[in-house]
């Protein structure tokens, strides 16, 4: 995240924006992944500060002391924010905001998607079978070519609607970023009865992840039963998360 974006999500969150700026912001992040992306992580680091100074008395003089660190080792001078004009008194906050990440967050590191994307191998096909659509996707997907193998896969639904399909979709789709698609396919999954049922709420959690959408990232994994294969996975990331 950049310092100017420190500066509107501040002013955002605090309820300090006119109307026109508050439904300019709302607009910019429905249209800007990365600057939605940016503004939950900056949310999470926020709770996560409440929890750490609990007492009002205690985040006074916290700032406080963030005031005048700044003062003596930030260049006082920003450039015009990019997102929203904001009031010159929120400059200083961005600095305060910089300091307090350097202080309390330099060996501080959220879970990354990368981390956890580690898709099966797809085997719809045995050696010697001749379905050449479902072989195309096969090889796509397991070669990594995610975009190429989501068009396949479409194909096949059309006539192969099945819950093994749909997942190995799903996780094109994840993989591409297509978000709000992948997470129907895995919704659609979750509420029914297959193998690929918990196998889909771990995916489902991953697009949290990959969104940087922490909050509902944990509420997902706690969902998934203790008896899926990769369980070891869910509790590192949620060890991980807290």
């Amino acid at each position: 995240m950049n310092q100017d974006r420190y500066i509107v999500f501040d002013q955002y969150l605090q309820g300090k924006m006119t109307d026109e700026e508050r439904n300019s912001f709302k607009e910019q992040l429905s249209h800007n992944p990365e600057l939605s992306s940016e503004f939950e992580t900056f949310k999470d680091v926020q709770l996560r500060l409440k929890r750490k100074f609990e007492f009002e008395q205690e985040r006074q003089s916290f700032a406080a002391n963030l005031t005048t660190i700044s003062e003596k080792h930030f260049n006082t001078h920003i450039d015009k924010p990019k997102v929203v004009l904001m009031r010159p008194w929120y400059y200083a906050a961005a600095a305060s905001i910089v300091i307090l990440f350097a202080l309390f967050f330099f060996d501080y590191n959220n879970p990354t998607f990368a981390d956890y994307d580690n898709p099966e191998p797809a085997t719809f096909l045995e050696k010697g079978d001749v379905n050449a659509t479902l072989n195309k996707a096969q090889i796509a997907f397991n070669d990594g070519k995610y975009a190429v193998a989501i068009p396949v896969f479409e194909e096949i639904l059309k006539e192969n609607n099945t819950p093994e399909i749909k997942y190995f979709y799903g996780v094109s789709l994840l993989e591409e970023s297509k978000y709000t698609k992948a997470e129907a396919v895995f919704k659609d999954l979750i509420s029914g009865t297959s193998v690929y049922k918990e196998k889909a709420k771990w995916n489902f959690a991953l697009s949290k992840l990959k969104q940087k959408k922490y909050k509902e990232c944990e509420q997902i994994l706690q969902t998934i039963s203790q008896d899926y294969e990769n369980y070891d996975d869910v509790e590192k990331l949620l060890d991980e998360l807290n």
